[in-house]
C-alpha cells in the first residue's frame, strides 16, 4: 500500500505543479492565468503535507512536525484555490461581481484561515482533534458551497467547466470525513486518494479551456 500511494502522491504533485506552470505559460487571458495559478498552488500546498507523508512510509525519521505543519499549510493553500475558483468563476463567464458576495467570500476565507492558525489545532504534534477539526471546516464547507453554487448555476454555458460544480461537491464529501474523523478512524485517510483525482479532473478542465477562442 505505500508504495501505491506513494507513487500516485509524487505523480500527481508532479502533474499539479507541471500543468499550473504550463497553463501560466500559455494564457491567453485573466480567467486562464488564474487557472494555472490555482493548479501551481494546488500541487506547491499539497507537497508540504505529501512529500512528508512519503518520508515517513520509506524512512525512522521522526517526521510528527513536517506531517503536521504540512497538513496546516495545506489547509491554507486550499483555501486559497478555492478564492482563486470563485475569481475564475468571475472572468470566465464574464459575471458581474457582487460586492456582497465577494465581501463574504473573503470573509469565510479569513474566518477558515484564523482558524486554523489557533494552537488547540495541534499541528505541531499532528494530532487535531474532532472539535477543532469541525470549527474550522465549518466557513470553508460554506466557502465551497458557495462555489459549487456558482458553477452549478453555469453549468450549460461552457462544455469544458460544465462538470466542475460536481468535481467541487465530491472532493468535499471526500473531504470532511477525512478532517473531521480521521483522527478515531484512520482508514477514512484512503478518501483523500479520491479527492485528489476531483483536483486532477478540475485541472482538466481548466486546461481544456485552453483549447477554446473566445474567453
Amino acid at each position: 500500500m505505500k508504495y501505491g500511494e506513494s507513487i500516485f502522491d509524487i505523480l500527481y504533485l508532479v502533474f499539479a505543479v507541471s500543468f499550473g506552470v504550463i497553463m501560466l505559460r500559455d494564457a491567453k487571458n485573466s480567467a486562464q492565468k488564474d487557472m494555472g495559478l490555482a493548479a501551481l498552488i494546488l500541487g506547491l500546498g499539497d507537497a508540504f503535507h505529501l512529500v512528508p507523508r512519503v518520508m515517513d512510509h520509506f524512512s525512522d525519521l521522526d517526521l510528527t512536525v513536517p506531517l503536521g505543519v504540512g497538513k496546516l499549510v495545506t489547509s491554507l493553500t486550499m483555501t486559497v484555490f478555492y478564492v482563486l475558483l470563485y475569481r475564475i468563476w468571475l472572468k470566465f463567464y464574464g459575471e458581474k461581481e457582487d460586492q456582497k458576495q465577494k465581501t463574504l467570500i473573503l470573509a469565510l476565507a479569513a474566518a477558515r484561515v484564523i482558524l486554523c492558525m489557533f494552537p488547540q489545532n495541534g499541528w505541531v504534534t499532528n494530532s487535531s482533534g474532532m472539535t477543532w477539526g469541525i470549527i474550522r471546516n465549518v466557513p470553508f464547507v460554506i466557502l465551497g458551497a458557495m462555489i459549487c453554487a456558482m458553477y452549478h448555476k453555469n453549468r450549460g454555458k461552457s462544455a469544458d467547466l460544465r462538470n466542475m460544480w460536481l468535481l467541487i461537491l465530491l472532493s468535499f464529501l471526500f473531504y470532511i470525513p477525512v478532517a473531521v474523523f480521521a483522527g478515531l478512524v484512520p482508514m477514512l485517510g484512503m478518501l483523500m486518494l479520491p479527492k485528489t483525482v476531483c483536483y486532477v479532473l478540475m485541472i482538466l478542465a481548466f486546461r481544456r479551456t485552453f483549447g477554446r477562442t473566445g474567453r
